[in-house]
């Protein structure tokens, strides 16, 4: 028992420490502010059927919603400590689209192309998943730098005109000292959906950090 109490707060640990090195690698990048048009619109990314995507021309009849991802972040996949965050795609893409809005993952793991993060990687853990939305390679973290994209999941809502109107995390759910259940992402949808201010709109993004190539 105290051998398994061990082995859970050493997990624990490895995985607040890398909580701790996702957000020091990347405080020098500046998330885009609320309310500003996205770039790269045009910007051109497979999915996973070979098919190329462009953000302009993927959002729905009320907007898009973004999410930055991987293959083996603790904080999407999950851990001893925490369920993850991809369990909820598919709920994600549900209300979303329920409300207007189509949703993509993005991944912009460069430097994890040729392993964890290649495309027969991706199209393995789309499949297992069932995946219900497109699943994007970010070449070189193009858009993932763009928009000052974080960690993974990192979480960037766009209006019908493509102005961020929400950006950060999914909701509270992986912190265990939280007092109440937060869904900011599901708040926020409904909010802009109904022509309403999204109160909290934005939230810090928690998540491993983006794997970029070193320049």
């Amino acid at each position: 028992m105290l051998f398994s109490r061990t082995i859970k707060n050493t997990i624990s640990g490895i995985f607040l420490l890398v909580t701790a090195f996702s957000f020091a690698q990347s405080e020098e990048l500046k998330t885009l502010p609320i309310g500003e048009i996205v770039p790269m619109l045009d910007y051109k990314m497979e999915n996973l059927d070979g098919k190329m995507m462009q953000l302009g021309t993927s959002g729905g009849e009320k907007g898009l919603l973004v999410v930055f991802s991987c293959n083996t972040c603790p904080f999407v996949v999950g851990s001893d400590h925490f369920e993850g965050w991809e369990k909820q795609y598919n709920d994600l893409n549900r209300f979303a689209a329920a409300h207007g809005y189509n949703m993509v993952l993005v991944n912009s793991n460069e430097a994890k192309r040729n392993s964890d993060d290649s495309p027969e990687a991706m199209q393995k853990r789309a499949k297992e998943k069932g995946y219900s939305m497109p699943y994007l390679i970010d070449k070189n973290s193009q858009l993932a730098d763009a928009f000052g994209a974080r960690t993974t999941p990192h979480i960037f809502l766009l209006n019908n005109k493509m102005e961020l109107v929400y950006t950060g995390a999914i909701d509270n759910k992986e912190d265990g000292k939280r007092s109440s259940d937060e869904s900011y992402l599901k708040n926020a949808i409904e909010a802009n959906a109904s022509g309403k201010e999204i109160v909290v709109n934005t939230t810090p993004p928690r998540g491993c950090s983006i794997k970029r190539v070193k320049k």
